[in-house]
């Protein structure tokens, strides 16, 4: 695929272009280049899409709307620092605090340098620096949590332990009576090393992984880490291959949006809604296991294609599928806009303003709802969906309502999308072998939430010398912390399922 280059990739002419970095270029700059580059995020419209770190280099990567484009800009620190980008992009503060953690870098002018990952538990202090230069890991202490200032204020702490099947995370409300005054997260805790985890390992191996970064996303990530280690190393997967993920990538976006749309009724308190929408996702469940084998799918995309073919029943059972979900999903968007007192926990409840969502380049459910029209499987775009057509939902309400409606109409589409698929489905090897060589790749894929972007470097022998995913939620987690805001302490849980962004995602 040709991509456009123009604009940010001229702006990064001044730089040292790293040959092997594909698809979409790598640039070093210096010092001063740097800095320019941080003025024109302030001044221009572009995205930062992830940030990391290796122990002597930090990496950008940045997304030209108006080219269709990215670019990974990386800055040498011979002296364990680089200048933050925190000012001029907020989404860029915890992943800063996130390379503080791991890498050891500094970043300077940080607009909150508290520990992120590091809750002072780590056997090794920044664990994914020099082994020679690793300090021991600070320890653990008392959080410290922004004051709030203000008359008859008090506290709520949540967490990290909650009730039922949930991950960590703490929550601590300052409110004024039932209104929330601030939220603010601390995540963490389940920090699973998945970067240093995959140094050294062979790319089916370290795919795996991938796999296991967040259990819903699992063909997301594992598309996300195969398509940056094809582009890597030039490897043409086959156009069936490329189908066949579409259709997983698509049952797995139908099957969380129903998880989802139930969720969030039940948290208003119609739980109905909940117990239809988990018998439709079930379905799409149990129709992905006859399909691929396992009903999340997980380890069925690998580096070179996919590891299952559709069934030799497939086809009608997928079109089985759409007929029952059709059918049963129609009643129950009636009954959600019939039922005024659940139109009125939803609407004008979590309002995100666009202008936040733009700032932080918030992807998926959460950034259509509020207005920023972005999604990769349309722009920059890849197999399959290059050759798809399908309409990306975008409203301006930003309210739980707005996120909730967006999943109704992206399962609309994807049904769409798999019925295209189907009826252009085209013969041929699902998968071919990966040569071992060296090369760096980078890859934009579409989840349920939003944008996985995956950066990975592969050694001449074949394995990863480094790895970086980045999960939506990076992006998403400060913006909850904003939607709850003025809003009553009881409407959190219905917020919060509206964004659903995931512990595991954000604390790999």
């Amino acid at each position: 695929m040709t991509y456009n280059t123009s604009g940010l990739i001229d702006f990064l002419a001044c730089g040292q272009r790293v040959a092997e970095h594909k698809p979409w270029p790598r640039v070093r700059l210096n010092r001063a280049d740097w800095l320019a580059l941080i003025e024109r995020l302030e001044r221009d419209d572009l995205d930062v899409m992830g940030m990391w770190a290796e122990p002597q280099e930090v990496h950008v990567a940045i997304y030209d709307k108006l080219a269709q484009v990215m670019a990974v800009a990386s800055l040498p620190c011979p002296d364990g620092k680089f200048p933050s980008l925190s000012r001029v992009r907020p989404s860029a503060i915890r992943l800063e605090r996130a390379i503080q953690d791991l890498v050891g870098l500094k970043a300077e002018g940080l607009t909150d340098d508290r520990p992120w990952l590091d809750h002072g538990q780590f056997p090794v202090g920044h664990p994914l620096a020099d082994k020679e230069s690793s300090p021991v890991s600070h320890p653990a202490s008392q959080y410290k949590f922004l004051p709030v200032e203000g008359e008859g204020l008090h506290q709520i702490p949540v967490g990290p332990v909650h009730a039922g099947i949930i991950e960590p995370g703490h929550f601590r409300f300052h409110a004024n009576g039932e209104t929330v005054v601030r939220l603010e997260e601390r995540l963490g805790y389940v920090h699973k090393g998945i970067e240093r985890l995959m140094q050294g390992k062979t790319i089916p191996d370290a795919i795996k992984i991938a796999g296991r970064i967040s259990g819903d996303s699992t063909v997301a990530h594992s598309v996300a880490f195969a398509r940056a280690v094809e582009s890597a190393l030039d490897v043409k997967v086959s156009s069936r291959a490329h189908a066949l993920r579409g259709l997983m990538a698509e049952l797995e976006r139908i099957a969380n949006h129903f998880g989802d749309v139930g969720a969030i009724c039940n948290d208003a308190a119609f739980a109905f809604m909940h117990s239809q929408c988990g018998i439709l996702r079930e379905k799409v469940l149990a129709t992905s296991a006859a399909c691929f084998g396992h009903r999340l799918m997980m380890d069925c995309v690998v580096a070179g294609g996919v590891s299952r073919d559709l069934g030799v029943d497939g086809t009608q059972n997928l079109r089985d599928m759409i007929a029952f979900l059709r059918q049963g999903f129609e009643p129950l968007l009636k009954l959600y806009e019939g039922t005024s007192s659940l139109l009125d926990r939803t609407i004008s409840t979590g309002v995100v303003a666009s202008s936040l969502v733009a700032r932080f380049a918030a992807g998926g459910h959460v950034g259509r709802a509020s207005g920023r029209h972005f999604d990769a499987r349309r722009s920059p775009s890849y197999e399959p969906y290059n050759s798809l057509t399908f309409e990306v939902p975008l409203l301006t309400d930003g309210d739980v309502a707005a996120r909730l409606w967006v999943r109704v109409i992206e399962v609309h589409e994807s049904l769409k999308l798999i019925e295209q698929i189907l009826k252009t489905l085209p013969d041929g090897v699902i998968t071919i072998s990966v040569p071992q060589r060296s090369g760096e790749g980078i890859a934009l894929v579409e989840s349920f939430r939003g944008d996985v972007l995956t950066w990975v470097r592969i050694g001449a022998d074949g394995r990863v010398l480094r790895c970086h995913p980045r999960d939506p939620s990076w992006f998403q987690w400060p913006l909850l912390e904003v939607a709850i805001e003025n809003n009553i302490v009881a409407d959190f849980p219905l917020c919060n399922k509206s964004f659903n962004c995931s512990y595991s995602g954000q604390d790999m």
